[in-house]
């Protein structure tokens, strides 16, 4: 009966001990926070293939979305929509349920999934070409 109680409490005391030996470094390494939008805040996108989209939002950030499969025609689209099933305040990370919605001449009417949102920093943005900037 001891060593079943005092397997779990070895197994707490190993796990505390790994959590604190986390360097500061390594700390400051991990993002503190994700980067978040709202839809309606978009006020210029540019995309220079059918694979990603670069977003600005009134906050001035950019965000690069990686659409799901190639999108026909959203490189030379004039104007897109953001539709999400969840909510208007779209995240950093894996996204579910977000897509979005170009009109093209060509094509017509696109829908076409997001699979990833990533916040760009200043200095990504400043080395996107200048044709890729929103």
């Amino acid at each position: 009966m001891r060593i079943k109680r005092r397997l779990p409490l070895s197994l707490a005391l190993a796990i505390a001990a790994t959590a604190v030996a986390i360097s500061p470094a390594a700390r400051a390494q991990q993002p503190s926070s994700q980067r978040c939008f709202w839809a309606r805040n978009v006020n210029g996108f540019r995309s220079i293939d059918n694979r990603t989209v670069y977003l600005r939002t009134s906050s001035r950030d950019v965000f690069e979305l990686t659409l799901f499969a190639p999108c026909l025609g959203v490189d030379w689209a004039h104007n897109i929509s953001l539709r999400s099933r969840s909510s208007g305040n779209i995240c950093e990370g894996r996204m579910s349920g977000l897509e979005i919605q170009a009109r093209t001449t060509a094509a017509g009417r696109q829908r076409c999934s997001i699979t990833g949102v990533r916040w760009l920093s200043p200095d990504e943005v400043a080395a996107l070409p200048s044709r890729a900037r929103p």
